[in-house]
């Protein structure tokens, strides 16, 4: 007989179960609460420790079990006038979590100085500039570090010391930019440094976060860091710069995924918060980037992942946008045309640039604001944004305690600091967390509730890769059939394959709601893709897609999609909002559906690259011609090799035949107009029961030399003298 007793252990208990159960636990770093040293944890929901006894005739003894959460908790404790409160201990606190009241079992104080350091002598001199020829460092050991190091046990590095984290997000910044975020390290690090600080540097590339050098209060050290980023390493060396590494570790299928696709941008954030997790102190990550902007393309459950990730992390982020205060010239300057046209005279051209621009920082507020950092714009001293992410630490207290709540169910603690007795005075701390969610290995039903919970979590699981493109159609006055694509790399699919798997299986399931929280539509379906030679090579080079379809009526909507491999339990979720706009009440242009861009159509029921649609998905899909089906490219990258088909519906609501229409396809760099197709007159083809006439284009694109550009459908109807316009950004490769 077996028994299995779960409860909730002293420090004594704890400090016995340690010894024997340390190691699968060393992110928890539960040794030095026990001991009574310096704590080394998340601030969250860090971890179970668990005692097991096992007696050797296991058959006829009981197995007792003891189960333990720590989690540790920043307080930061001021007076009226500002100024921070110590000399509180435990019996000064309450804490509770989910209105739960919890034991305290450590209290620390950190005593941060706040006056900056002696100006460095050796960062009066000029600052290089790219233009200059790079130093020989060859007798220089690389600086480049290779992770964020966990103190061991009574490490006490990390006492009273205020730790900030510059990180350069190169894919978001031109060099021009790179050169003003580094400048700006270099003024803080020269005369604007604290003796309490501790500066990391990280960076991405593209290919990875990578820590180019730990917490370290050594100003050469770090000025060293910062000039090898400017002018990069002699690692042979021979005196000649290397160039700093901007291929991807993602392979050339998913080069796609990052051209307009923040989500890897969001994704390396969150790894960089993930790194500094062991460490229980409070974190100010510094985020230079040059604008960060979510699109139709990007998912929303990425930006609230990397922000749950920070939170837990206790890491504020403080964005800089490295673009400095921009003022841009809507009608034109000495360095760029005006667009044209009549906007220039009503003002919308002023009006969307600013729009353009603003909605650029949107996500970098959002990032700050949810993570309770500060974000900097319009402002060329970027030194600033250090000295505010720095300035935003002062005195607080490390409060660690074990929650009596132990389910690793993912979901979401609340946690309430109050100080006892009736004391003026102001907290400040981390309002919750969310528990770890624990996957086991499950089969049948177990499986089915498995994807279940995954879809209701208010923490996104973002594992797998995840592209989406929602499309809408109206059949009738009333219905819209929207299509959905979703695209996923099959680089994602390789470790089933090094796993020995012959095949796999991506389980899909979907929720559609509106505004007040009503679901609409249900999404439950399965991808069986064979893992042979063959499709494995084609897997190399070519996404797996997958596509289905629903009904909806006009509104604002949330879209909430999951992908799981069967074979290796990773979970991918994506989620994004959509609107489908009530076309019977466009009176002022020509009412058209969305714009789907394509660069192939494949046979209907090409299984390896999408499910096998029922005969009634094919037939309301305005996708399917001729036998055929229209694939969404969904990142919209697209080759010079291959022709872009352009898919749209125009909607006649009172004709009873087809009135003329005329369409082009025009595609700027900037303000310049590098392509633009002759233009396609349509008389026929009207569906007499949805009121669509179809336009198709199909525009090589061999002229176009690669680059990112504004792809623009015009819509004219001479007739009614009105038109139509959809613009998208899309890129071009070899």
């Amino acid at each position: 007989m077996r028994r299995d007793l779960c409860m909730d252990v002293g420090r004594a208990s704890v400090g016995r179960a340690i010894t024997a159960r340390l190691a699968p636990f060393d992110e928890l770093r539960a040794s030095r609460a026990c001991r009574g040293t310096r704590r080394k944890a998340a601030p969250c929901a860090i971890g179970l420790i668990v005692l097991s006894l096992m007696p050797l005739a296991a058959q006829q003894q009981p197995t007792f079990r003891a189960t333990t959460r720590l989690i540790v908790q920043t307080v930061t404790v001021k007076d009226r006038a500002g100024n921070p409160v110590e000399g509180l201990t435990a019996d000064d606190f309450i804490v509770t979590e989910d209105g739960e009241r919890q034991d305290i079992a450590f209290v620390e104080y950190q005593r941060l100085a706040g006056d900056p350091a002696a100006p460095d002598t050796a960062a009066a001199a000029p600052s290089p500039v790219v233009s200059q020829p790079a130093p020989a460092v060859s007798d220089v050991p690389s600086v480049i570090g290779t992770g964020i190091a966990v103190p061991a046990p009574g490490d006490a590095r990390f006492r009273d010391r205020r730790l900030v984290v510059l990180y350069f997000d190169l894919t978001a910044m031109p060099p021009g930019d790179q050169i003003r975020a580094y400048q700006a390290g270099l003024t803080y690090i020269g005369s604007e440094i604290r003796p309490s600080d501790l500066m990391a540097i990280m960076t991405f590339s593209g290919g990875g976060v990578t820590v180019k050098q730990d917490f370290t209060d050594d100003r050469a050290q770090l000025r060293e860091v910062i000039n090898v980023l400017i002018f990069g390493e002699d690692k042979d060396g021979d005196g000649v710069r290397d160039e700093p590494d901007m291929a991807t570790a993602f392979g050339q299928n998913d080069a796609e995924f990052n051209i307009f696709n923040t989500d890897r941008q969001l994704s390396a954030l969150q790894t960089a918060a993930t790194m500094l997790r062991p460490l229980a102190e409070q974190k100010s990550l510094v985020y230079f980037a040059s604008g960060l902007r979510l699109n139709g393309t990007d998912n929303q459950a990425q930006l609230r992942a990397t922000t749950n990730a920070a939170i837990r992390a206790n890491v504020a982020v403080f964005p800089v946008d490295a673009r400095g205060l921009v003022a841009e010239a809507p009608l034109g300057n000495a360095t760029q045309a005006s667009r044209g046209g009549i906007g220039m005279f009503s003002g919308r051209l002023a009006e969307a640039t600013v729009t353009r621009f603003q909605r650029s920082q949107d996500t970098l507020y959002s990032l700050a604001k949810d993570t309770g950092g500060q974000a900097l714009f319009d402002f060329n001293d970027l030194s600033l944004g250090i000295v505010r992410a720095a300035e935003a630490q002062t005195s607080y207290y490390i409060i660690g305690y074990y929650s009596t709540h132990i389910a690793a169910d993912g979901r979401f603690r609340r946690v309430r600091v109050a100080l006892t007795g009736d004391r003026d005075l102001e907290l400040a701390y981390r309002q919750g967390y969310y528990a770890d969610k624990e996957w086991a290995r499950l089969s049948g039903a177990e499986r089915e509730r498995q994807l279940e919970e995954a879809l209701m979590l208010e923490n996104p699981i973002t594992e797998i890769t995840i592209a989406m493109e929602v499309n809408y159609f109206q059949l009738n006055r009333a219905e819209y059939f929207v299509p959905l694509a979703v695209k996923i790399p099959g680089s994602e699919l390789a470790l089933a394959r090094r796993r020995g798997a012959q095949r796999t299986v991506l389980d899909f399931i979907a929720e559609v709601k509106d505004d007040y929280g009503v679901t609409h539509q249900n999404v439950r379906d399965h991808l069986d893709i064979p893992l042979d030679d063959s499709t494995a090579e084609l897997l190399a080079s070519r996404p797996v897609q997958y596509e289905t379809g629903f009904t909806l009526l006009p509104g604002n909507y949330v879209i909430k999609f999951l992908a799981r491999d069967a074979e290796t339990g990773r979970i991918g979720t994506y989620q994004t909002p959509f609107t489908i706009p009530n076309l019977n009440r466009e009176v002022q242009r020509v009412p058209i559906s969305s714009v789907v861009l394509a660069s192939r159509r494949v046979p209907l029921g090409e299984a390896l690259f999408n499910v096998r649609n029922t005969a009634a998905a094919r037939a309301a899909s305005p996708l399917v011609y001729d036998g055929q089906k229209l694939v969404p490219s969904v990142t919209r990258v697209f080759s010079q090799g291959r022709d872009l088909y352009v898919f749209l519906q125009a909607y006649q609501r009172e004709a009873t035949t087809t009135q003329p229409l005329v369409a082009f396809v025009s595609f700027y760099r900037g303000v310049e107009k590098v392509l633009e197709t002759a233009p396609v007159a349509v008389t026929d083809g009207l569906d007499p029961r949805s009121k669509a006439v179809p336009l198709r284009f199909s525009v090589p694109l061999s002229g176009l030399p690669p680059g990112q550009y504004e792809c623009q459908v015009t819509v004219l109807e001479p007739g009614g003298q009105k038109a139509a316009f959809w613009r998208a950004p899309i890129a071009v490769v070899p």
